[in-house]
């Protein structure tokens, strides 16, 4: 795969697969499940530049597991991966343990 480095408050994110058997036992379908809302850190920018020049660093790291919003950021296949593209703000919690 390339290597990305994504700019400013920018991440880089490659979806986790979702479980696929209902709490019954019934198998769901492809067509029948959602895109998933977590996935895992694969790149991070340095972090948001602010009004007076500074760099805030970023909260997430490569690595990180994260939960984002559904309809959250862009997602762009490279090299046959599919990857969500976000910002920061768009990352609502960082999954730890």
């Amino acid at each position: 795969m390339s290597k990305l480095r994504p700019l400013h408050d920018r991440v880089i994110v490659k979806r986790l697969e979702e479980e696929r058997v209902s709490a019954g036992g019934i198998v769901i379908p492809d067509s029948a499940t959602e895109k998933p809302t977590r996935g895992k850190v694969i790149a991070a920018g340095t972090g948001r530049i602010l009004e007076d020049g500074k760099v805030r660093p970023m909260s997430v790291n490569e690595g990180d597991t994260v939960l984002f919003g559904k309809y959250a950021g862009q997602e762009i296949k490279i090299d046959g991966e599919e990857l969500v593209f976000l910002k920061e703000d768009d990352i609502v919690a960082v999954i730890e343990g």
